[in-house]
């Protein structure tokens, strides 16, 4: 759900400040990340993983990142 005051964003998140798209926290649960992007997200990677643990593990620095790799 887009927050109050947020224009239409990525997600339902909105921009920052100097117009950059926040980024979403490290502690994000793959399960979590599965409802938005589907069930074949992160395959191989437990639900309850965090976003910080699965950047590392794929050596990428940021969601948009591993997305483009093909994860």
């Amino acid at each position: 759900m887009p927050k109050k005051n947020c224009p239409p964003g990525l997600d339902g998140r909105c921009r920052d400040g100097d117009g950059q798209i926040r980024r979403k926290n490290d502690n994000t649960r793959v399960g979590t990340l599965r409802g938005i992007y589907g069930e074949d997200f992160a395959s191989g990677y437990r639900s309850d993983a965090k976003l910080g643990t699965l950047l590392s593990r794929e050596n990428v620095d940021s969601l948009s990142q591993l997305r483009k790799k093909g994860r």
